[in-house]
């Protein structure tokens, strides 16, 4: 068979199981072993960029050149959605499932952990032989058994927390020459942190020669604090944008910078052919649009509502597929306005690359590898995406019903996208039984969603006997907590909460309790300078010590104490501890009796 009749033989494979859902199981594994060369697959995810925030979708400021160029050779879904935040997209697109059914619902406050029950698409792609690799920024989990690498990342390099210079990221990471953990070890790296994740990306690609990979590319740019290299900033000198815009908008040109590359070294090396790439990101934009002398600027396309907003401008976002050797691309189909979500991504993707693909649990998404073929549509569907950033989620809560061009804002506001593209004119009086329809559905949606509620607990019984380190970004508190190392610096928050621990090996566990976190060194009471700011660079403010006399552990009715001076780096309290579950407290007394949590808690077992 030559290799004309190869190709052939493989897209029929494709496009078929694409199509249909190849009842023959046998003809299909013995097409896929024998015809069908897996592809590889390189997700690219950016963190705050939305719709408006790219040249292709008509922004006249922003510079991204690379971006605009993949867009002109892909299939593009205009009509795409994810989370409204940072987590529940993430957790969405690799589950299939909505953040609300897996304890991802916020991105602090102990719910950003992907609880251990989801099937994650890493799991899914490695189970089928696929090398998996995950870049930058996870946002789901910093202990065992949440982190990328517990979930299916062979190959994980990332930061802590849900951005670098957050509470769980390596202390005074400023996003240029930072500490990352490779696979859970911490690793310093020189160059600004975009620049890190696509150099590591192509090494890792590079590396790929006969096994398939799938590679996660998941940025941390553009998200505040808006650290950007100088040259970048530069670029947008003169532009009628705010000081924060002109660093956002820095931010994406050097993505797009990093894109060019990456897709300049995927031709040279002749991995693009057989290479699925999606670029996207996880919400609307952050800092698009602003403010300059009592004007608006930036451009979002004319949506409403940015980053954690139920309208379209908070959850609509730019989706660009390429893959030649698939027939993905503009020359055969240039947008597909089909309404798809992140919780597609998983099933489809398994479809395009001929896995085998049975869900361990429900999915919210579905196939839709058919909208990237011509004179293939959709059946007509409906989902939801919501904004709850609270501790426990709230029916309705910023809440939109999908389907279509329809939208369903807060359960009773009606706009079509296709005539009111700004969301303007509340329709629900002209439409009130589509308005029941769409009501009815998100009733059973939110019903299905209520049994799989729960929070995640952590171990402290892990592999290796390793050390568990607990951060107050993590901490179930209605309290404002300290989610960054600004705020950890500064100790002016002293939220009252708990983290749920789990034992599974009854014995003595020793609690060492931080003011500041274990790499900095630094002693209880210790004042720690501030570090200043630069035009393109966030500083920290001055590290306020505290005076302590010791410390103290709560575990549901068990108190423990230890005394302890401030002078230390931390206070040791231990324990003897009974298989269950518990609410853990941590805290320092201070000479007035009052109580100070510990922003840092790192237990092992003895």
């Amino acid at each position: 068979m030559n290799k004309t009749i190869n190709y052939v033989v493989a897209l029929i494979c494709v496009l078929a199981c694409s199509l249909s859902s190849c009842k023959d199981n046998s003809t299909k594994n013995q097409l896929t072993e024998h015809s069908f060369e897996k592809p590889n697959v390189l997700f690219i995810m950016s963190d705050d960029q939305g719709y408006g925030d790219v040249g292709f979708h008509g922004n006249p400021i922003i510079k991204t050149p690379h971006i605009d160029a993949l867009a002109a050779k892909s299939t593009e879904l205009t009509n795409f959605h994810v989370g409204t935040t940072c987590t529940p997209s993430r957790a969405g697109l690799l589950t299939g499932r909505n953040s609300n059914r897996s304890n991802t619902w916020h991105t602090i406050g102990g719910c950003s952990i992907l609880n251990r029950e989801e099937q994650t698409i890493s799991e899914v792609f490695q189970k089928d032989g696929y090398n998996t690799a995950m870049f930058g920024k996870w946002h789901l989990g910093d202990n065992y058994p949440y982190r990328p690498q517990d979930r299916g990342f062979k190959d994980a390099l990332y930061h802590g927390g849900g951005g670098i210079g957050q509470t769980p990221d390596y202390w005074n990471n400023d996003y240029f020459n930072d500490t990352y953990f490779r696979n859970g070890k911490p690793e310093k790296f020189e160059g600004y942190c975009t620049d890190v994740w696509f150099n590591e990306s192509i090494e890792y690609i590079e590396d790929q020669k006969n096994t398939p990979f799938f590679a996660y590319v998941a940025l941390n740019a553009p998200h505040g604090p808006f650290n950007v290299p100088q040259e970048y900033l530069d670029m947008y000198a003169d532009a009628d944008l705010n000081d924060t815009q002109k660093r956002f908008y820095g931010m994406i040109s050097n993505i797009d910078d990093n894109i060019g590359k990456l897709m300049e070294y995927l031709e040279s090396s002749g991995k693009l052919e057989n290479t699925i790439v999606i670029f996207t990101t996880d919400n609307g934009t952050a800092a698009g649009i602003g403010k300059k002398n009592g004007a608006v600027t930036g451009y979002n396309a004319n949506l409403k509502g940015t980053k954690s907003s139920p309208y379209d401008g908070g959850h609509r976002v730019p989706f660009l597929i390429h893959w030649p050797k698939g027939n993905i691309t503009a020359d055969h189909l240039e947008q597909s306005n089909d309404l798809v979500s992140h919780v597609d991504i998983l099933p489809t993707l398994a479809k395009l690359c001929g896995i085998d693909f049975t869900p361990k649990n429900e999915l919210d998404g579905t196939d839709v590898s058919q909208v990237f073929y011509p004179n293939k549509k959709l059946e007509d569907r409906m989902l939801v995406v919501d904004t709850q950033r609270l501790q426990w989620p709230v029916k309705y809560r910023n809440s939109c019903v999908m389907q279509g061009e329809w939208r369903l804002v807060n359960g009773n506001e009606l706009y079509n996208m296709d005539t009111d593209f700004g969301q303007v004119e509340d329709l629900s009086s002209k439409f009130p039984e589509r308005v029941k329809n769409m009501q009815a559905f998100y009733e059973d949606w939110w019903k299905s969603t209520e049994q799989d509620m729960h929070y995640s607990s952590n171990p402290l019984n892990t592999p290796n006997n390793e050390n568990v380190l607990l951060t107050i970004h993590d901490l179930h508190s209605e309290d404002p907590i300290p989610w960054n190392q600004d705020l950890i610096r500064k100790g002016e928050q002293q939220p009252e909460g708990y983290y749920l621990i789990e034992i599974t090996e009854p014995g003595n566990y020793q609690f060492d309790l931080y003011r500041y976190p274990p790499e900095s060194n630094f002693a209880i009471n210790d004042t720690v300078e501030e570090i200043a700011s630069k035009p393109n660079w966030n500083g920290l403010a001055k590290g306020k010590g505290i005076k302590v006399v010791g410390g103290q552990i709560q575990l549901n009715d068990l108190v423990f104490k230890q005394d302890g001076k401030a002078s230390e780096s931390h206070i040791s309290v231990t324990g003897s501890l009974e298989n269950g579950t518990y609410r853990l407290a941590a805290s320092f007394i201070t000479p007035d009796t009052s109580e100070f949590p510990a922003y840092y808690v790192n237990i092992t077992k003895i």
